[in-house]
């Protein structure tokens, strides 16, 4: 059986260069069963679709997976770090739905 949802913790960090992405990088027990499951359905940069719930705040988006990191990262859009009151350096619970 196939597992979609994840419950998860990480802590918020900024990717380094231009721009301010505010990311969680997801634990490498969970980035591998997900590669190890839904490889085959990624779509361009490695990633996958899915819905993500911070909080109260749940949207649509997508995990990437970083191949230096050998994890997914999923990006934290401004207006839920801004609802949910979230900063760099802050650990976060997260809810991963994907939808392959």
């Amino acid at each position: 059986m196939i597992r979609t949802k994840y419950k998860l913790r990480g802590r918020v960090w900024l990717w380094p260069g231009i721009g301010t992405w505010h990311l969680v990088t997801l634990p490498k027990k969970e980035s591998d069963e997900i590669e190890d499951q839904f490889s085959s359905v990624h779509r361009g940069w490695r990633s996958l679709p899915v819905t993500a719930t911070v909080g109260r705040s749940t949207w649509q988006t997508s995990i990437f997976l970083d191949g230096k990191l050998h994890a997914y990262i999923l990006p934290l859009k401004a207006a839920v770090r801004k609802k949910e009151s979230i900063t760099a350096g802050k650990t976060v619970a997260f809810i991963l739905d994907i939808h392959p």
